[in-house]
């Protein structure tokens, strides 16, 4: 008994038991392990912003409400807040985005970007390209087609845009360089131009509105259904007209502005619809610049991947907005690698999907 408690009393300091202390080295070198992972963990965390934002035209606009629902869904389903940013129009942020000054995010449509992306000096369309060379511009998402009309007062008795020669019709559009393309687009369907119709100049797009409530103009062009749209309506009454719509008038669309094709309403369909009518329509993009993170990126495409059914419920045009549209091979700037990582993963990137973003590229030397 005596040397038992010897051997105990050795086997014990101040209470300490060394058999006590072997069962629980397992559990320990576990604690360390988690204690030694959790500062990496909350590094990559700590790594993402608290809120992004995203640029976009004025309140109104299609583009604004495209833009908040797409906020309200990546609010939801990333781990981080977002919100719209409005500016006049893509010509004012565009440079912002290029700097990774101010903005996060935009959107914009595939058009503008084309332009924007390879610069005045090598691309113009209808003799002209206003845009800041983008080169650092970076595509995020292929979403939804856009589709634009010219708008009448209801009891106006412009029809068709062939009947605007010569009418007063809201143009120029410095602050909003995008809606001048669309009127060129419209009117070159039918085989006109901006110099067949008396243009009223006014900034941008809902300027544009505003002239046909004040009776100023006879026509403005507006993204179908915007709420800008449904305002004028609501005040005045107005009416789309159709574009011409032949396969001759859109071989002439597509070759006055290339991305655009027509696109149809029928009868009843959205505001301003009272018969059925053709307009022009493009792709919508969502756009970074280089130098943002891919993680960000990644987390942007996964949040409306992931959150199609919310995002669908924002706007009727966001159904448009369906996964499969995201990667295409057809756009008209180069992915961001954050955006191609996500892709990857999902199966939906191609072989000519490289080919093509090799070439975009290629167009600025990158």
């Amino acid at each position: 008994m005596a040397v038992l408690s010897s051997q105990v009393r050795k086997s014990q300091i101040h209470g300490f038991s060394f058999h006590v202390a072997l069962r629980w080295l397992p559990v320990a070198f576990l604690i360390v392990g988690i204690i030694a992972l959790a500062p990496a963990s909350a590094s990559a965390q700590s790594s993402l912003p608290k809120r992004v934002n995203i640029g976009t035209n004025p309140s109104g606009t299609l583009y604004y409400g495209l833009t908040s629902g797409v906020a309200a869904t990546l609010s939801e389903y990333a781990p981080f807040k977002a919100e719209p940013a409005p500016y006049s129009g893509s010509s004012t942020f565009l440079p912002l985005l290029n700097e990774g000054r101010e903005l996060d995010f935009g959107m914009n449509n595939g058009v503008d970007m084309a332009m924007a992306y390879r610069g005045p000096d090598k691309l113009k369309i209808g003799g002209r390209n206003p845009f800041t060379h983008t080169p650092n511009a970076r595509l995020v998402v292929r979403g939804g087609a856009m589709t634009v009309a010219f708008h009448v007062r209801k009891s106006s008795n412009i029809h068709h845009v062939k009947e605007l020669k010569g009418r007063k019709v809201a143009g120029e559009y410095p602050a909003h360089a995008a809606v001048w393309y669309n009127g060129y687009g419209s009117l070159a369907s039918c085989g006109m131009d901006w110099a067949d119709v008396n243009v009223v100049p006014v900034p941008a797009v809902n300027d544009g509105i505003d002239a046909l409530k004040d009776g100023r103009v006879e026509a403005a062009i507006h993204a179908v259904g915007s709420a800008k749209v449904r305002e004028a309506d609501a005040a005045i009454g107005v009416r789309m007209i159709s574009i011409c719509d032949d396969a001759a008038s859109r071989q002439r669309l597509r070759e006055a502005v290339p991305g655009y094709s027509a696109g149809s309403w029928k009868a009843g369909s959205t505001v301003g619809a009272t018969e059925d009518v053709s307009a022009a329509s493009y792709d919508v993009y969502i756009n970074t610049h280089k130098n943002m993170s891919d993680e960000v990126v990644y987390e942007v495409v996964k949040a409306l991947w992931n959150g199609q059914k919310t995002l669908f419920s924002k706007s009727p045009h966001l159904k448009r907005w369906t996964s499969d549209r995201f990667a295409s091979a057809d756009v008209t700037l180069p992915y961001h690698p954050g955006a191609i990582k996500f892709y990857k993963e999902k199966g939906v990137w191609t072989e000519e999907m490289t080919k093509a973003q090799k070439q975009l590229l290629s167009l600025t030397g990158q």
